[in-house]
């Protein structure tokens, strides 16, 4: 399936402390994937940079982990423009980003973020087992937005 919307992944975290990597590691799965009409990006953290650049697209993803503990591992909402003020220009949040482009840019893409559940952050750069299951399940849920049910499993486990 194709869509003619511009479509976004951002996934945020530090591919070396762990299960901070899923955000990363959630891009790097769907790229695998052959989703060709959706880029992608990688951020440590996200700065006021990346509010032109969401403001070229459609629908954004923001994709970063979680310390909370969620019910199928992972959750999805949608990301609202927000007014907070950051003390300096690193290390904003979805929502302040989201809100620069409106104000900026004057563009409103559909935004969303996709958190996924971890619970090891020490310096490795491999996932816990418990972050790749919930891992699984978010790209699973993530690819039947794109795929027929049916292809979802063949394209996550077998690339």
């Amino acid at each position: 399936m194709k869509t003619d919307q511009k479509i976004l992944l951002v996934g945020i975290g530090n591919n070396c402390r762990g299960d901070d990597g899923l955000g990363w590691k959630f891009v790097e799965l769907v790229e695998s994937m052959g989703l060709d009409f959706i880029d992608h990006a990688c951020r440590y953290q996200l700065q006021v940079e990346d509010a032109a650049l969401i403001s070229e697209y459609d629908v954004v993803y923001f994709v970063d982990a979680t310390y909370d503990k969620l019910s199928n591992g992972f959750d999805v909402c949608p990301c609202i423009a927000s007014d907070e003020e950051q003390v300096s220009s690193h290390a904003q949040s979805p929502g302040a980003i989201l809100k620069l482009a409106n104000n900026l840019y004057k563009r409103f893409p559909e935004a969303w973020i996709l958190a996924i559940a971890g619970e090891s952050w020490e310096l490795q750069t491999t996932l816990s087992a418990t972050a790749e299951k919930n891992l699984v399940n978010a790209v699973s849920f993530f690819a039947e937005l794109f795929f027929e049910v049916e292809e979802v499993t063949e394209k996550v486990f077998n690339g």
